[in-house]
């Protein structure tokens, strides 16, 4: 009996440092939420990076960015505004690299959070919980004006972040199912994701491949995620190069998140869950062809809230808030 032709890789490569490895992430497909025989939907796990995150890819074009124009000298500080994964990637970059990181972060992410960014060795400054990712945005920005000696590599607007997806994760994509992209489906964040998957994909594959953003409604906090409508649009984003922008809720997100892990084994964070369910959505409007999301991370960082544990039906009916 014919084996199956090999469709792995055997060995992700040979690097210098743990810096060098970040990139090269499986795809993955889930057959079992495929809604059509003809349509194939594919994971693309960037859980499979270093700290677990796609973000480890910002963080190293970021750092090299600044290397690169001369911007971090022998007493600079570099500060940045995150809700946990770009402060943690930054954190074992920084370590790796001997620079000093100070995060500005909402006082109610999970604890595994503060724990990773203290076992790197970050300095962490609180912000108001309630203003979410946009309050720390706001904390960073006034401490860098008051204080020189602060570098921020600034992820919303720093064109450095789509980069990263322009010149990696896409290249990767692409390569992997030889240029059959029919959709990307990116979760609302930054905007690094989708801008820079996007902008590639848009070139090497014109209209035929839809862009498609997971943003969660006004009021939903999908840690991870946000929505415009909160009153901040990150410079990095172009709205143009979108084909969709489709809804999510906190709910969504945690009932997906449950349904990647129960259905297909997959372990990743809430945002993750929102782009599949919007994934799916995607997928049920096709007749045929390839839909790719993003799983920004792991569920390690969310172990504490027990949505991998406790029964579904319990946990939707809890309020929100606790999760974050």
């Amino acid at each position: 009996m014919a084996l199956p032709p090999l469709e792995n890789r055997p060995c992700a490569g040979r690097y210098g440092d743990i810096v060098q490895s970040i990139g090269h992430t499986p795809l993955v497909e889930l057959k079992r939420l495929s809604p059509k025989p003809g349509v194939r939907i594919w994971a693309k796990m960037e859980s499979a990076n270093p700290t677990g995150s796609i973000k480890d890819r910002v963080a190293r074009a970021l750092i090299e960015d600044a290397e690169e124009r001369g911007t971090i000298g022998p007493d600079s500080v570099i500060l940045e505004p995150t809700s946990g994964n770009t402060g943690i990637a930054l954190a074992m970059i920084c370590r790796r690299k001997g620079y000093r990181l100070k995060v500005v972060m909402p006082d109610n992410v999970t604890q595994e959070r503060t724990d990773l960014l203290r076992m790197y060795g970050a300095e962490i400054v609180y912000s108001p919980g309630d203003r979410g990712s946009n309050g720390a945005v706001a904390l960073a920005e006034k401490m860098a004006a008051e204080d020189a000696t602060y570098v921020m590599p600034y992820q919303y607007g720093n064109p450095a972040n789509p980069l990263a997806h322009y010149n990696g994760t896409a290249l990767e994509v692409l390569d992997e199912l030889d240029g059959q992209v029919d959709a990307f489906v990116a979760g609302l964040g930054t905007g690094g994701t989708l801008m820079g998957n996007g902008r590639r994909f848009k070139e090497e594959l014109g209209d035929r491949v839809k862009i498609v953003a997971a943003e969660p409604m006004q009021g939903e906090p999908v840690q991870g995620l946000r929505s415009l409508d909160d009153g901040f649009i990150p410079p990095i984003i172009d709205l143009s190069l979108l084909d969709r922008k489709i809804f999510v809720t906190n709910n969504d997100a945690i009932v997906w998140t449950r349904r990647l892990l129960d259905e297909e084994g997959i372990f990743a964070g809430v945002s993750s869950g929102a782009i599949a369910r919007v994934a799916v959505r995607i997928a049920n409007e096709m007749d045929e062809g390839n839909v790719v999301f993003i799983v920004c991370d792991d569920g390690w960082k969310y172990l504490s809230s027990g949505i991998y544990t406790r029964p579904l039906e319990e946990i939707e009916n809890l309020e929100s808030t606790l999760w974050w």
